[in-house]
């Protein structure tokens, strides 16, 4: 059991190799964990609200984390220091994610989706929707981009295109978390609705809601 944040924590990773875990939390802070003693290894500070959601990027020399105050930030893994703050939202950022091959970060916010340069620390693109956006995720080939909001409707976006190419509709709330199978077969979903569901990505059809929450 790792304790040392102070508030609720909302969001984990792994880096690639496994040695550390990040944590990110509504105490305003980034844990960084050497998984295999349990110890903190540096506590990143310098976001100003809870900071959502973690992500480590595929070569894990870089960690990104979204927060409340509307930006993202990028920390150098190895030296533990603040390499950049990307700041364009106006909401708070919900969700972050690394493009398999690490050129691109994703972040999901009240005003859309936007794409940022990893390497030039710019804006790429913004995907705009009209929901509030809780969850977005890469598809093992990166040439999709899915994201979860607050209307209920999961989202398929291509990404070189910046368009949207379907939107998923079964939920009747909130789609608040997604992750693709590692072959990129299937997409799930898990929403507010207190169901899991599973899509078949090719056909982007509904195959299974998995029901027994009961939240």
């Amino acid at each position: 059991t790792l304790t040392g944040h102070t508030d609720s924590v909302w969001s984990v990773a792994f880096s690639p190799d496994g040695s550390l875990l990040a944590s990110g939390s509504s105490d305003k802070t980034i844990k960084l964990w050497d998984v295999k003693s349990g110890s903190i290894v540096r506590t990143l500070t310098g976001h100003t609200d809870s900071v959502n959601s973690v992500a480590f990027s595929p070569d894990g020399s870089l960690l990104a984390s979204g927060s409340v105050d509307e930006t993202i930030k990028l920390w150098d893994v190895r030296s533990r220091t603040l390499a950049a703050t990307l700041e364009r939202h106006k909401y708070g950022v919900y969700s972050v994610a690394f493009s398999p091959d690490g050129l691109l970060l994703a972040s999901g916010s009240g005003d859309g989706i936007k794409l940022w340069d990893v390497r030039s620390r710019t804006l790429a693109a913004t995907l705009e929707y009209l929901s509030w956006v809780n969850s977005i995720a890469f598809s093992s080939d990166g040439s999709l981009l899915a994201s979860g909001s607050s209307d209920g409707i999961v989202g398929l976006w291509d990404v070189k295109g910046g368009s949207i190419i379907r939107t998923l509709t079964g939920h009747t709330n909130s789609v608040n978390s997604l992750a693709f199978s590692p072959d990129g077969s299937l997409l799930a979903s898990g929403s507010d609705d207190k169901t899991i569901k599973l899509w078949d990505v090719k056909s982007r059809s509904l195959i299974r809601t998995l029901t027994g929450h009961t939240d």
